[in-house]
């Protein structure tokens, strides 16, 4: 078990500022290793080749001191002289030079090199003489006769400057590859410092706290990772605060009806007559609907202002969908005596919503204008839900009852959560104030405008709502 337990243990992560060095710095080197080596080679090429052109140059000056005699060809120089010609501070020079029948005119005897081709009359190659490593050069010449001239030289000069050409090439390269290696690392400190203050205030903050967090950014990078995290946290705590007054309204919302059940149960306890009981259970039952109604609308509104990110829209046949509602609360109407009538659904009407939401907003306004639309007056109560197009790509919903209706103020005021108008303030329990808050976050989600506005000609009040007909479907519009 324990050995299962340590092969579940992560690895250790290396930090970021080490894997930037090293991600810079190995391309880097390899880099520098590849330019270094291509340099040196190059450097000690044309050396080779200046050396060469000297051994060259001191072949072709023995050869010129070839003379032809009656006895054969000479070499005409003394030992100063030839001493004169192949001098050489440094380094050894060995020569000899043979006739066209291989013997020796002059030089060593025992230096070999290989003799140039049938087309060449020079050629370089390395040879060992008397035990040391020597670069030779071979030289023909036909002038006066055929002889072959071998100039062999000891490399320490040349092994020297090859040392020379390393040691002042790579050891500055790589010292300025070390400096390079501190200066990353203190840059790429000082960009991720940023970084570093972004985590110590995460870790310092408490679950609860939500606010912005402040980071100095030093690049754009940083400076949108800060942002989102402050994104994040605004939705985080917008996402709280929800849930905070959703759970404030079920407690204060939910405390009336359910003291009003309460009291109702406990009267009927008290009374052993049936009618009694049969009233009271009535009354229990319509309580209990009213509160099951103000969870409905309270759970409606905590999603819409939680999911409003994720929120799909899309042609949804405005129309139909009016007329689906209004039948719904056809018997509710006809029981409180009011006449649910609609205007303007003979023809089908396209929109770009959400049907979820149309669904809400359409039984919230209808049943807001049956709960307070009756008038004061005796009248006959009436509800319309009205479509008419407004210009060539919009259409409007109004419903419109002719209640009591509202101030402008008024108007205003309702459409703020928990407030709630004066019918139904004098109505205990009918009315939470949520309806027309969540009409206007449902029309808020969808870019809808929702207003109220008293009716024009006479009582009554007009909720009214702004569509964008969808694209595939303007055809579809009734004319104005």
């Amino acid at each position: 078990m324990s050995t299962d337990r340590k092969a579940a243990v992560p690895a250790k992560k290396p930090l970021l500022r080490v894997l930037l060095v090293q991600h810079v710095l190995w391309p880097l080197a390899l880099t520098w290793l590849l330019g270094t080596a291509g340099t040196v080679a190059v450097a000690y090429y044309f050396a080779q080749k200046a050396f060469d052109r000297a051994l060259l140059d001191d072949a072709f000056a023995l050869a010129s001191w070839v003379r032809l005699e009656p006895q054969g060809l000479t070499l005409e120089l003394s030992t100063r002289e030839m001493g004169a010609v192949l001098f050489d501070q440094s380094e050894n020079i060995y020569f000899v030079v043979r006739r066209q029948d291989g013997t020796v005119m002059a030089g060593h005897p025992d230096l070999q090199a290989p003799a140039p081709g049938a087309l060449d009359a020079v050629r370089f190659s390395d040879t060992v003489y008397q035990g040391r490593r020597m670069r030779a050069v071979s030289l023909v010449q036909e002038e006066p006769r055929d002889f072959l001239v071998v100039v062999a030289q000891t490399t320490g000069s040349r092994d020297a400057l090859l040392k020379s050409v390393l040691q002042y090439s790579v050891v500055p390269q790589l010292l300025l590859l070390l400096a390079l290696a501190f200066w990353l690392r203190r840059v790429i400190e000082k960009e991720l410092q940023p970084l570093n203050e972004l985590e110590q205030s995460v870790q310092r903050r408490d679950a609860l706290d939500l606010t912005p967090v402040n980071v100095s950014a030093g690049s754009r990078d940083i400076e949108h990772l800060s942002a989102a995290i402050n994104a994040l946290l605004a939705r985080v705590d917008q996402s709280m605060t929800a849930q905070r007054e959703f759970s404030g309204n079920v407690a204060h919302e939910l405390r009336t009806p359910l003291a009003g059940i309460r009291a109702l149960a406990e009267y009927g306890l008290t009374h052993s007559e049936p009618e009694v009981w049969r009233e009271q259970l009535r009354r229990i039952t319509d309580s209990e609907a009213r509160a099951s109604r103000l969870v409905e609308q309270l759970l409606a509104l905590a999603l819409a202002e939680e999911e409003d990110k994720s929120l799909t829209t899309g042609s949804v046949a405005l129309d139909r969908m009016a007329r689906e509602v209004i039948l719904r609360y056809l018997p509710r109407a006809d029981l409180a005596g009011i006449d649910l009538g609609m205007q303007g659904l003979e023809q089908a009407v396209f929109v770009s919503a959400n049907p979820d939401l149309v669904e809400g907003i359409l039984g919230n306004l209808i049943d807001n204008a049956l709960r307070y639309g009756q008038p004061v007056s005796g009248e006959p109560g009436r509800v319309t839900i009205a479509l008419e197009p407004l210009g060539k790509n919009q259409v409007w919903l109004s419903v419109i009852d002719n209640g009591p209706g509202l101030s402008s103020e008024e108007c205003q005021q309702l459409l703020q959560r928990g407030v709630r108008g004066p019918q139904a303030s004098s109505r205990l329990g009918q009315g939470a104030g949520l309806g027309l808050a969540i009409v206007a976050k449902f029309a808020k989600l969808m870019n809808v405008q929702f207003e109220l506005v008293p009716v024009v000609h006479g009582p009554g009040l007009c909720a009214r709502l702004i569509f964008e007909v969808a694209r595939n479907s303007e055809s579809s519009l009734p004319a104005h």
